[in-house]
């Protein structure tokens, strides 16, 4: 696995710019390299702030919208359009404001979905949508998505892969997470193995509850079983992108780069 960078930003507010200024710089440079680009999407407090910016930002025009497919990391199963799911914060945040290909948006199942209240036929039909749009170049059961954004949570849980839960030891590329110790306790997640296939990993981080997860994830000595976040990283470059008081507890050796 990659060695992380941490890259660290005066407070969530400019942390969330600059996370949307990255994401645009990348997508666009895939895109003219490849034409086309994947990202896989985070919910949360600093996930949904860096949509809102890219959204709000100008050069969110560079983007070719209709070339870009958006894939979600976990989501909580849930009625669609309920305001707890993932899909549901992005859609308002940015994607109800750009050009997007409706068939290249791919949200996770609802319980109002074909599969109704069964998150574990949810699971594995999110699982077959990736493995209709992975390629032989990828090598797997899901594509080398271009971006992954993740959250961490105090706990150090990833997507919805909390520490010790059945899903941290699943290899299969989508899982159904049920009694998850954050609600809402039914959820639907990639897996380790999915997550790991993604050329770039970004995890985000602001505020001083999660600075303990961020030094458990950058610890040489954690395991991704009791601390998630820790088996959280890309095939060619795995960032953290931090505010100061998430960045507050890094462990020593840890090198850093400090925005002004």
């Amino acid at each position: 696995m990659t060695t992380p960078t941490v890259l660290i930003h005066r407070d969530q507010a400019l942390l969330a710019q600059a996370v949307a200024a990255r994401l645009v710089t990348r997508i666009v440079d895939v895109q003219a390299a490849r034409g086309t680009a994947s990202v896989v999407l985070t919910g949360g407090g600093v996930g949904t702030a860096v949509l809102a910016e890219l959204c709000a930002s100008a050069a969110r025009d560079a983007i070719d919208w209709r070339s870009l497919d958006i894939w979600w990391g976990d989501e909580r199963f849930l009625p669609t359009g309920d305001p707890e799911r993932n899909e549901t914060g992005a859609r308002k945040a940015l994607l109800d404001h750009v050009d997007v290909d409706p068939a290249r948006v791919h949200a996770m199942p609802a319980t109002d979905g074909p599969d109704g209240n069964d998150p574990e036929a949810a699971a594995e039909r999110y699982a077959a949508e990736l493995g209709s749009a992975a390629r032989p170049e990828d090598h797997g059961p899901v594509p080398s998505f271009d971006v992954l954004m993740l959250g961490v949570g105090p706990d150090a849980h990833v997507a919805s892969l909390f520490p010790e839960m059945p899903a941290v030891y699943d290899e299969r590329p989508v899982v159904a997470v049920r009694g998850a110790p954050k609600p809402p306790p039914t959820r639907v997640s990639l897996t380790f193995p999915s997550i790991r296939a993604a050329r770039e990993v970004w995890i985000l981080a602001a505020g001083e509850e999660k600075a303990r997860a961020v030094r458990l994830g950058l610890s040489k000595e954690a395991g991704p079983v009791q601390v998630p976040v820790a088996g959280a990283r890309g095939r060619q470059r795995t960032l953290f992108l931090l505010d100061r008081a998430a960045a507050s507890q890094l462990p020593p050796g840890i090198e850093r780069i400090a925005s002004p």
